[in-house]
C-alpha cells in the first residue's frame, strides 16, 4: 500500500508524471552528482593528476570539465529517475550530437590537451635538452609544437564528431569581428607572446624591469608572462608590456652589470687614502668581478663634500641589486672608520654683514 502510494503522480510534465518514489530517486542522484563534482575539485585529486605530469594549468582545466560532466551525467540520470525520460542517444534539439557524443567530445578534447602538455615537456626535457640549443630558445620550440599539436587535434576531434569545420565561417567572422572590438587585447597578447618567443627578447631566467615591475623571468605563456620579484611574489605581465613599453633586461646578451655607489667625503680628506678605502671595500665583496676591475671616481666638488663614485661589476648580483649596493655600502663605511675618513653632515657657513652677536656672553651663561 506504502508503494502505491510513493508511485502515485504528484505532478505532470508533458506525458509524463512524476511520482514522489521517482522524486526521492531524481533528489539522491542529483545529490551524488553534486557530490562527486566538488570530489573532483579536491587537493588529493590535484595531488593524483599531478604525479601523472601534468601541467598545473592543464590539472585545473581537468578537474573543472570532469567536475561539470559529472554534473551533467548525474543530472540527466536524475531526471531519467525521476520519470522524464532523456535519452543519451538522442540528438540534442538545434544540433546532430546526442548527450552520449558530448561527454565523449569532451574526453577526447582532454586528452587532446594532455598529448599537447606532454609533447611540450617531452621536447624540453628530453629530445630538445642536449640539443646545444639555448635553454630559452629550447622553451620557445617545444611551446610553439605544442600549439601546433593542440590545434590540429581540436581540428581532429571536432572533424570525428561530425562538426563541419566549413560551417563555422560565420563563427569565425564574428569571432573576427569579436577581436576586433572587445578581443583586441587577449590578441595583442596572444600575438606578442608569438614574437617574444620567436624574437627572445626576455628569456626565462632573465632579471628584467619592466613598468613598475622588477623580477625573474619565470615562464612565458601565450597570453602573459610570469615574473617573481625579490619578494617572492608572482606579477603576472601581458606580454604586450615587452612588446610596446621600454623593457630593462639586465642578463640580455652578457650577464655582467655594472653598479655605480655614490659616496661623499669632508673637504680636507686625504683623496688617495678615500681611493684606496674605496677599491678596497669593492675588491672584498665575493660578488665582484676582477675584470672589469673595480674602479673609482673622483665625480665632483660638492657644496658640502667631494663626491665619489665607487664602480662595481658582478655577473650574479644583477638579481640581487638592493642587496649588492647595501653590501658594498657597509664595506665601504667599515673601511672609511678603519681610515679615518669622514662622512661629512650638510654644512652652512652663516655671514653677517651688520649687527653684533653676543656669542661670549651666551657662552658665559651657558657654562653657568
Amino acid at each position: 500500500m506504502n508503494l502505491v502510494l510513493l508511485n502515485r503522480p504528484i505532478f505532470w510534465i508533458g506525458q509524463h508524471y512524476v511520482s514522489i518514489l521517482g522524486l526521492i530517486a531524481g533528489s539522491a542522484l542529483f545529490i551524488a552528482g553534486l557530490a562527486i563534482a566538488r570530489i573532483w575539485q579536491t587537493e588529493w585529486i590535484r595531488r593524483l593528476l599531478s604525479r601523472v605530469k601534468l601541467d598545473t594549468n592543464l590539472i585545473a582545466v581537468f578537474t573543472t570539465i570532469l567536475s561539470l560532466a559529472s554534473l551533467v551525467f548525474f543530472t540527466v540520470s536524475a531526471v531519467n529517475a525521476a520519470g522524464i525520460p532523456l535519452q543519451w542517444d538522442a540528438p540534442l534539439p538545434g544540433i546532430k550530437l546526442s548527450l552520449l557524443n558530448v561527454l565523449l567530445l569532451i574526453l577526447m578534447l582532454l586528452a587532446v590537451f594532455w598529448i599537447s602538455s606532454r609533447t611540450k615537456r617531452f621536447l624540453f626535457t628530453r629530445i630538445l635538452a642536449n640539443s646545444g640549443l639555448n635553454r630559452s630558445l629550447q622553451y620557445a620550440l617545444s611551446q610553439i609544437i605544442s600549439n601546433i599539436v593542440l590545434i590540429i587535434g581540436i581540428v581532429l576531434v571536432l572533424e570525428n564528431a561530425g562538426i563541419n569545420l566549413g560551417a563555422l565561417a560565420v563563427f569565425a567572422g564574428a569571432v573576427g569581428v569579436g577581436v576586433g572590438v572587445g578581443l583586441q587585447g587577449i590578441a595583442s597578447n596572444f600575438i606578442s607572446g608569438l614574437v617574444i618567443l620567436a624574437e627572445r627578447p626576455i628569456s626565462i631566467g632573465d632579471r628584467v624591469e619592466v613598468g613598475k615591475v622588477t623580477g625573474q623571468v619565470e615562464r612565458i605563456r601565450a597570453r602573459c608572462t610570469i615574473i617573481r620579484t625579490n619578494d617572492n611574489i608572482s606579477m603576472i605581465v601581458p606580454n604586450s608590456k615587452f612588446i610596446n613599453d621600454p623593457v630593462t633586461n639586465w642578463t640580455y646578451g652578457d650577464p655582467r652589470v655594472r653598479f655605480r655607489v655614490p659616496v661623499g667625503v669632508a673637504y680636507g680628506s686625504d683623496l688617495e687614502k678615500v681611493t684606496e678605502a674605496l677599491i678596497a671595500a669593492g675588491r672584498e665583496h665575493p660578488a665582484a668581478l676582477v675584470d672589469p676591475p673595480v674602479s673609482v671616481f673622483l665625480e665632483k666638488f660638492g657644496d658640502n663634500s667631494i663626491d665619489f663614485q665607487l664602480v662595481v661589476w658582478s655577473s650574479e648580483m644583477s638579481y640581487r641589486p638592493s642587496r649588492f649596493r647595501s653590501d658594498l655600502n657597509f664595506a665601504i663605511a667599515r673601511k672609511f672608520k678603519e681610515a679615518g675618513i669622514e662622512i661629512p653632515y650638510p654644512q652652512r657657513d652663516v655671514y653677517i654683514r651688520s649687527g653684533s652677536l653676543q656669542v661670549e656672553a651666551a657662552a658665559h651663561e651657558q657654562r653657568s
